[in-house]
């Protein structure tokens, strides 16, 4: 398969993240058969494109007809048959191992031995995630980053068993939808969250020691370090219950204390204060739009 194949995506999961990706490949001209749940959560996902494109809109990076004949290129179903055809299938479903293999199961009937699945992970082994599915050799990791229509950076994770013109091909089809990819070995956070996460945590731990408030350790680097966020701004902005289970993952995979979650953050997450959509995290957002 080329990437001038490739005039049909599906994506599998529309949440935060599937949503970013729903937008940026129907925005590269390719039509988009998005899965999931039920219609809330289509609605959810039409919403928040539809919110993202208005941005561009305002910023005259594209026209109004545009941004119309982008959500003209995206159908949602909840039935995973409406993906057969598709020659390239995103996974963006809940980061839970059983969770995806159940996925898979339901691919392995529509998926030929020539379609490819990509892997929206963040935390999961790629190479434990191609030994569930029919073809491992068609799949692949494919690591966007929040927010997908601004974030440039995709990791390409190639496992164990994929073939090297699957990675290929994910390459390109990253550089066609805008992106600039990178190719990184299956190793427990690629690259940006193997650096990222002990960076939290030691934030983390200072404002636990009293070294400092979450304020000025956010200022601290943004000054400065040229930081755009601070490193709690950003926890905050991510979700601190996604910051305790993607470091709970490291943790257990590697045993370096370095990506141990903190005692604060374990508190945080029993207390439900999981950042910005829970109206509070390091920051109250209570008062806040």
């Amino acid at each position: 398969m080329k990437i001038e194949d490739i005039k049909t995506v599906g994506v599998v999961g529309a949440g935060s993240m599937g949503s970013g990706i729903i937008q940026v490949v129907a925005q590269a001209g390719i039509q988009v058969k998005v899965v999931d749940v039920g219609e809330a959560s289509w609605e959810k996902a039409r919403k928040t494109i539809v919110t993202s494109l208005d941005r561009f809109v305002k910023k005259e990076t594209i026209t109004e007809q545009q941004k119309n004949e982008v959500l003209g290129r995206i159908s949602f179903s909840t039935d995973i048959k409406t993906l057969a055809g598709a020659p390239f299938i995103f996974e963006a479903v809940f980061e839970n191992i059983d969770v995806k293999k159940e996925l898979f199961g339901k691919l392995a009937p529509i998926c030929g031995a020539d379609v490819i699945i990509a892997s929206n992970t963040s935390s999961i082994s790629i190479t434990e995630m191609a030994s569930l599915v029919k073809y491992p050799g068609k799949f692949v990791g494919m690591h966007f980053f929040n927010p997908v229509p601004m974030m440039r950076l995709v990791e390409v994770i190639p496992a164990l068993q994929t073939e090297p013109a699957t990675t290929e091909l994910a390459l390109e089809l990253a550089r066609k939808i805008g992106k600039t990819p990178i190719t990184c070995k299956d190793t427990p956070g690629f690259v940006v969250n193997r650096l990222l996460m002990p960076y939290f945590n030691d934030a983390i731990r200072l404002l636990e020691e009293g070294v400092a408030s979450a304020e000025d350790i956010d200022t601290a680097m943004k000054l400065g370090a040229g930081m755009p966020m601070g490193p709690l701004e950003l926890q905050d902005f991510a979700g601190a219950d996604i910051g305790y289970y993607v470091g709970e993952i490291f943790f257990n995979y590697t045993k370096d204390a370095r990506f141990a979650p903190p005692n604060l953050l374990r508190q945080m997450i029993k207390a439900g204060y999981t950042g910005r959509k829970a109206g509070k995290g390091f920051y109250d957002y209570s008062e806040k739009k």
